[in-house]
């Protein structure tokens, strides 16, 4: 008897520990699960729409309203980021009163109005996207067209510019539109109908590539396609003004090509400045010396007077500018070479 009693003991306590084993195994697992980093696709924001303002007050409410109406329908985790680029008016007290109602939407105020590029430059260090959206805020560009120009995308461009091919503008507008974009596409090659357009959309490292300063807005395209990213284009509806009145003058035009030069300069010439300067120059000496090597030859074999020759005046001109052409490429060179700039390069793909 005394030995029989044992056993029931250990028969019942066996099974105690049991239960902590098999615990143990589903613990490690929920801790392992835990210590997984979530996926980005989970947490990031796939769509964000960038819209740089000044004084649009009369169009915000019912640009919000079309914009949720467009978004939600996409079923993507979205954000709309106002940039008030220093409105005088009561754009910002409307935009804080969207923010209050949605909370999709972002708002930067600028304390004074520094322009488009410089709303854009900001608009792409804040956007969070995978595919960034810029549009206007004055309505003439359609909500309705996102979902188009994200299609586009996945035809494997990285940036699709619309091109307004029906435009309700005046026509003191829409001529000098046409002349410079004709103009932007033959010096730069991209063929394109619309640099100008707002409506654009952007894989995220396009714009995290692009630098916007000054007014070269207007040549995103132009700076895309210099970093080696693939450029569409997708026609747009373009709808009439229906509040206000346009910020843009004619004279936006001049500074257009003015950019341009920038633009060319920059992406073609910064690391070489002596190709260009000193093309320039040794075509103009070389004019200059052919020009005085003959009036050389005349006076010895013809005792021929130069110094009332106007040519002769010509030549010696043109070897003194074109020696200074070389002079300033060659001091460019040498600036540039000092402050030694860091090479970015774009890489598409990196497979390990």
């Amino acid at each position: 008897m005394p030995d029989q009693n044992p056993e029931p003991t250990t028969q019942q306590q066996e099974p105690t520990p049991a239960p902590q084993q098999q615990n143990q195994p589903r613990q490690g697992r929920r801790h392992q699960r835990a210590q997984q980093p979530a996926r980005p696709q989970q947490q990031g924001i796939d769509l964000s729409i960038l819209i740089p303002l000044f004084n649009e007050e009369g169009s915000l409410r019912e640009l919000h309203q079309q914009l949720r109406y467009t978004l939600g329908r996409m079923n993507m985790r979205y954000e709309i980021l106002f940039i008030d680029d220093g409105s005088t008016d009561r754009s910002f007290h409307v935009l804080r009163d969207l923010k209050r109602v949605d909370r999709h939407v972002k708002v930067i105020r600028f304390r004074r109005n520094y322009g488009k590029s410089a709303a854009l430059s900001v608009g792409f260090e804040k956007a969070q996207g995978n595919i960034v959206i810029t549009m206007d805020a004055d309505l003439q560009d359609d909500p309705a067209e996102i979902p188009i120009l994200r299609r586009k995308l996945e035809e494997g461009y990285d940036l699709v510019s619309g091109w307004k091919r029906v435009r309700h503008d005046p026509i003191s507008k829409i001529l000098p539109s046409k002349f410079f974009n004709f103009v932007v596409r033959q010096i730069t090659g991209i063929k394109i109908h619309d640099f100008n357009c707002g409506l654009k959309a952007y894989r995220r490292e396009v714009v995290r590539a692009v630098k916007v300063y000054g007014e070269l807005h207007r040549y995103i395209p132009v700076l895309a396609k210099v970093e080696g990213f693939r450029i569409g284009e997708q026609v747009v509806q373009h709808r009439p003004r229906k509040y206000g009145k346009s910020k843009f003058g004619t004279g936006r035009f001049w500074k257009g090509f003015l950019d341009l030069l920038t633009v060319l300069f920059t992406t073609r010439y910064l690391r070489r400045p002596l190709h260009l300067f000193g093309l320039w120059g040794l075509c103009t000496a070389l004019v200059g010396c052919v020009i005085v090597g003959w009036l050389a030859v005349e006076k010895v074999l013809f005792a021929t007077a130069l110094g009332n020759r106007p040519l002769f005046l010509i030549g010696i001109l043109l070897l003194i500018v074109g020696i200074q052409f070389i002079s300033i490429g060659l001091l460019g060179e040498l600036i540039s070479r000092t402050h030694s700039f860091e090479e970015e390069y774009q890489i598409r793909d990196y497979l390990r």
